[in-house]
């Protein structure tokens, strides 16, 4: 029975690759994160850079990436990785 306890303490749920996955995951969500933020429009001014490529397209596709690829990083398992 200490046996079974021993190598199921050494076993984790993810390996190397999901870390690394869900790494890069977590950095395309912030970098899109970053990339939809700067300067709002206030009552006096109005700022048109909100309606720029950069912000309305480009910044989700990246996040929608990273979540994707959290997806894939905590569903892909070590025989499917092979």
């Amino acid at each position: 029975m200490k046996t079974t306890i021993k190598n199921d303490a050494k076993h984790l749920l993810f390996t190397r690759k999901n870390y690394v996955l869900l790494a890069i995951a977590c950095f395309l969500i912030v970098l899109g994160l970053i990339l939809m933020s700067g300067n709002g429009s206030s009552f006096t001014h109005f700022e048109t850079d909100i309606f720029s490529f950069r912000r309305i397209v480009l910044a989700p596709i990246i996040s929608l990436t990273g979540y994707l690829l959290v997806i894939v990083a905590i569903l892909c398992t070590e025989k499917n990785m092979k």
